[in-house]
């Protein structure tokens, strides 16, 4: 069983930045598939960005430009800084991880607002 541990969020203004961070329990990090996504109140949870264990990125369209996925094999720890926050990127934001089988955190809130 894998834990997935997210952290960084909070309230931002519109054209701000946060970075949010999925610390993983325990070793093999480096073989597994991350990704980042996040749910609004109402709406299915989407992904925003995913990085394999081979180090290649996707990005949603609605962030692309804005957001910035990585992660530290050595820390174990997948990071989403975001840039130019809008308010529609308000969210619950999850980590998820997948080899052999697929892992969630518990999600961590990220509101943009004025």
């Amino acid at each position: 069983q894998v834990q997935l541990v997210e952290s960084g969020g909070g309230l931002v203004q519109p054209g701000g930045s946060l970075r949010l961070s999925c610390a993983a329990s325990r070793a093999n990090f480096g073989r597994y598939n991350m990704a980042w996504y996040r749910q609004a109140p109402g709406k299915e949870r989407e992904l925003v960005a995913g990085i394999s264990s081979g180090g290649s990125t996707n990005y949603a369209d609605s962030v692309k430009g804005r957001f910035i996925i990585s992660r530290d094999n050595a820390k174990n720890t997948v990071y989403l800084q975001m840039n130019s926050l809008k308010p529609e990127d308000t969210a619950v934001y999850y980590c998820k991880g997948s080899w052999l089988s697929v892992y969630w955190g518990q999600g961590t809130q990220v509101t943009v607002s004025s």
